[in-house]
């Protein structure tokens, strides 16, 4: 217990040393992103990462973990999400046990309200740490979990405290780093954005989702790379009920390395008709692709194999 303060880990930390953290775990961040980043770890606050799924918004938080060298604790939001499952919860039968077992008695002055007796929950975990370097704690989805919710984050992000009934306050000591994602699925209420930075990551550029892939799937050509990557360019022009994130790409890119046993040629008709499904993910959008779509598709991929840019 007791006042938590920023954590001495990310005081001097620079953008080029973040910078080199992103590029050792290969994740492609534009300057906003990192200058977003910086400033969510030197000033101890939440960052809000908003964007469309399959757009590397859980991910940011996987690599901060991972370039840190720090613990990741996840918390996967969903409806009907309550506090016992993301807070804390009594371990009751441990409770029961001990008082019929006469073990705490109030006769010498001990309780079944104490440490022993608490399961710790994401939240709970992530304040107790006492690591030289935070962990870091990944909210994702937010926006599937209730409204309710909303407001027991509120406390925790202000603070970065929990109020336990019978026990008292858990404060950290040093602040663990906060990533929180939402696909937008439904608005969330000011009081949380007003206690977070923000970003928005938007559907990527040729150039950077061309880089993306050449990182994730170094077994592919850089060629190929760029054929893929304009296939799925090209494939996010149309009207779609889901458009292919990034996510899908590397999905796509990974499935073709695997088939291609070393192969460089160009993609094939039959390649992207019997690996669509990595890409459309809904029967109404395959149904949409005939002999006349492949062959655009077909072209936009050799355009870029070719120029190296997007059609």
């Amino acid at each position: 217990m007791g006042s938590h303060d920023r954590s001495s880990a990310f005081t001097d930390l620079t953008e080029q040393a973040l910078r080199t953290v992103l590029d050792e775990t290969d994740y492609v961040a534009e300057d906003d992103v990192v200058t977003t980043l910086l400033l969510t770890l030197r000033l101890g606050k939440p960052l809000l990462v908003e964007g469309e799924p399959g757009g590397g918004k859980t991910e940011l938080g996987k690599v901060l973990a991972e370039g840190f060298d720090t613990e990741l604790i996840r918390l996967q939001c969903y409806e009907g999400l309550t506090a016992e499952n993301a807070l804390f919860e009594w371990n009751y039968t441990k409770q029961l046990l001990s008082v019929q077992a006469d073990e705490r008695g109030v006769t010498d002055g001990e309780t079944v309200f104490d440490e022993a007796y608490l399961l710790e929950r994401p939240l709970l975990c992530a304040i107790n740490q006492d690591g030289e370097t935070p962990p870091v704690l990944l909210i994702d989805e937010v926006d599937r979990a209730d409204e309710e919710f909303e407001a027991l984050l509120l406390e925790f992000l202000s603070d970065f405290q929990l109020s336990i009934p019978e026990y008292g306050t858990v404060r950290a000591e040093t602040p663990p780093v906060v990533i929180i994602t939402s696909n937008r699925t439904r608005g969330l209420s000011d009081a949380l954005k007003r206690r977070c930075l923000f970003l928005h990551i938007g559907t990527p550029n040729f150039e950077k989702e061309r880089e993306i892939v050449r990182r994730k799937v170094p077994e592919l050509d850089g060629d190929t790379v760029a054929e893929l990557v304009g296939v799925t360019q090209r494939l996010r022009d149309e009207t779609l009920l889901k458009q292919p994130g990034i996510a899908e790409t590397l999905d796509w890119a990974r499935a073709i390395a695997e088939l291609r046993e070393g192969d460089d040629d160009g993609l094939s008709r039959s390649d992207i008709e019997h690996t669509l499904g990595l890409l459309l993910k809904e029967v109404e959008d395959t149904n949409r692709v005939d002999n006349e779509f492949v062959e655009t598709l077909l072209s936009a991929g050799e355009n870029a194999r070719t120029t190296g840019e997007e059609l």
